[in-house]
């Protein structure tokens, strides 16, 4: 017996890993639930995972090479001392970026991996979801351009808004280790060849070479396994949770209905294309302005697919914190917009 469980604790390492066991099961309950929903359920998070696939391709093979030419120590040297004007930064860019709440996993994943401050990482984290160049215009074209660039400002606020909230706590010593521990293939979290000058013609070394193919490969597996989970809660939300019906429920004017929009759009599905058209029609029936911008900024900072991948990074503290300001960020924006919304009419 004893021979057995030590041939058994041999052939463990392939254990069954939580995010897939949990697709594997979330599939196994549609299947049995509604068979044909499967195969639309299985074809959305393919093409979403193919639309994501660059990013992660160019995000994998930056950790990969930031760990094989030793660069994530300089890119760590170099926040520091510096974490103010790198959350201002990252919060304009987290504005501009053209990524969803999904695809700009990666890009996280990278920061964190570069010792950029979790402060900074919040800032972008929380702006970047919120707008993009083409969703700027199309929100402009169905809400008109103020409440567009409403949105826009709105973005780059909650990510200032994120990043010193987080400063401030780090500086009272919170979130003093946030990233969730996992496996990478044996070099751990720290620096991989030491704290040298970086090489950065890394091929050519053997050592390198494998630092570069296993952090690549570690990195890739991670990625794929959470963003497979998100994509195939997204498609089922989609599915049996349409974005009309929760919005449907809120209308009419003051402090409640923003806040009550908030809380109801966070784990709503919003499509930042489609998002638009959905809340034009909800105002036309009477949702106030500041109602619908809390609902959009909530469903695109903290839906479920985007929180689901989110907190394959994080631990609880951080990811509650995540969630935590998002929502207040989006019930700030509801109330500035809906103070602000009829002097712009």
């Amino acid at each position: 017996m004893t021979a057995l469980r030590a041939r058994l604790s041999q052939a463990s390492p392939m254990r069954w890993d939580k995010a897939w066991l949990a697709s594997l099961l979330l599939v196994a309950a549609v299947a049995m639930a509604e068979p044909a929903q499967v195969a639309e359920t299985l074809g959305f998070a393919a093409r979403a995972l193919a639309g994501t696939a660059p990013f992660i391709l160019f995000a994998v093979l930056l950790i990969g090479a930031l760990k094989a030419t030793g660069a994530e120590n300089t890119l760590a040297r170099a926040f520091q001392g510096r974490e103010t004007r790198m959350i201002v930064l990252a919060a304009l860019v987290g504005g501009l970026a053209p990524f969803c709440s999904c695809e700009v996993i990666p890009f996280i994943a990278g920061l964190l991996a570069a010792g950029a401050p979790l402060s900074a990482v919040m800032a972008f984290w929380l702006a970047s979801p919120l707008i993009d160049p083409p969703s700027l215009v199309i929100t402009a074209a169905a809400l008109g351009w103020p409440f567009a660039i409403a949105k826009a400002v709105a973005a780059v606020g909650i990510g200032l808004l994120g990043g010193f909230a987080v400063q401030a706590a780090l500086r009272l010593g919170a979130f003093p280790d946030p990233l969730r521990p996992r496996k990478s293939g044996g070099g751990g979290c720290g620096p991989a060849l030491g704290s040298r000058k970086p090489v950065w013609r890394f091929w050519q070394e053997g050592e390198r070479r494998r630092v570069f193919v296993r952090e690549t490969g570690s990195n890739a597996v991670f990625l794929l396994k959470w963003l497979t989970l998100a994509y195939l809660i997204e498609s089922l939300m989609i599915a049996y949770l349409p974005a009309e019906a929760i919005a449907s429920v809120v209308g009419g004017d003051g402090v409640g209905p923003v806040i009550l929009s908030a809380v109801i759009g966070a784990p709503a599905y919003l499509n930042s294309y489609a998002a638009p058209a959905l809340v034009d029609g909800l105002m036309t029936q009477g949702m106030s302005a500041g109602a619908a911008m809390a609902f959009m900024v909530a469903g695109a900072v903290s839906s479920v697919p985007a929180m689901t991948a989110v907190f394959a990074l994080v631990k609880a503290r951080a990811f509650a914190a995540y969630v935590v300001l998002g929502l207040t960020g989006a019930i700030l924006a509801g109330l500035a917009y809906g103070t602000v919304a009829p002097l712009l009419s």
